[in-house]
């Protein structure tokens, strides 16, 4: 891509991001970064050989794409600082704060401005996220491909065309990798009440989750037939399943997404247009 790309904000996910771009060959002096902590910038730039920037104005007054890395917390005063200049310099806006409407955006830094909204999730951190965009009708195809090419250095990318299912990714995809964080480790502490070594129940969970979900992606088949396939009636992987059924794992799941959902709709009123 010949562009220049600024962040602001040089956390977790951010660097993820830069990482990402400079392994797919993105220049180094392509990328800005700019953060109020000394020592974060310093890190950043040692990390990644890119330059850094006290000042988020004059990071966005010279680049193309401007990706917003900040807590939604604070998506408020950072975007509003920077209308003015974002109105003149006019790049396309990427925003990956969790529950944020791009009409609170719009009205943060204008109505005009090409906004998309980014919804990647924790395995981004290594390249294997996946991660859901939206963008507003300003944002023409070449910047939706901009953003598309960014956001796929860190896994893969998939396009929401309604805003309101965003609250939805939140609650699959981007809360998602704990709910199989939670599950491994129930299933790790289970195999040690079962007399297994740490190490063993920690290394049989893990691979197991792994190994799993690496033929649901490349078998092709859906996830009930491969349930099914590895299900004999009446051996011990059904007398699991029948059990986990009567727990109602089923209802559990959908409540704890519908909450997770809500939440980011909580967040949204909470953080969003004042």
């Amino acid at each position: 891509m010949d562009i220049k790309i600024g962040f602001i904000g040089g956390g977790n996910m951010a660097q993820a991001m830069i990482g990402g771009l400079v392994t797919t060959g993105m220049p180094t002096d392509m990328i800005l970064v700019a953060d109020p902590n000394a020592s974060q910038r310093e890190l950043v730039s040692h990390r990644y050989d890119v330059q850094t920037l006290a000042d988020n104005a004059e990071l966005a007054a010279s680049v193309d794409v401007l990706v917003l890395a900040v807590k939604p917390q604070v998506m408020a005063q950072v975007t509003r600082e920077l209308r003015n200049v974002v109105q003149k310099n006019r790049p396309l806006v990427v925003s990956i704060a969790a529950g944020i409407e791009i009409s609170s955006m719009q009205s943060w830094l204008g109505d005009d401005i090409a906004i998309v909204r980014a919804m990647p999730n924790s395995p981004c951190l290594i390249r294997h996220g996946i991660t859901a965009l939206h963008a507003n009708p300003a944002a023409s195809n070449a910047q939706r491909g901009q953003a598309q090419k960014i956001l796929e250095a860190v896994g893969a990318v998939i396009w929401v065309q309604q805003e309101d299912l965003m609250d939805a990714v939140t609650a699959v995809s981007g809360s998602g990798p704990a709910y199989f964080f939670l599950f491994m480790e129930a299933m790790e502490h289970s195999a040690r009440v079962l007399g297994l070594p740490m190490e063993v129940a920690w290394a049989l969970a893990l691979h197991t989750g792994a190994g799993a979900t690496r033929m649901a992606l490349e078998s092709g088949q859906d996830l009930a037939q491969l349930r099914k396939n590895v299900t004999s009636p009446g051996g011990t992987t059904a007398a699991a399943l029948e059990i986990f059924e009567k727990a109602g794992l089923r209802e559990i799941v959908d409540n704890a997404l519908t909450g997770a959902r809500d939440r980011g709709r909580e967040i949204a009123r909470e953080f969003g247009q004042e």
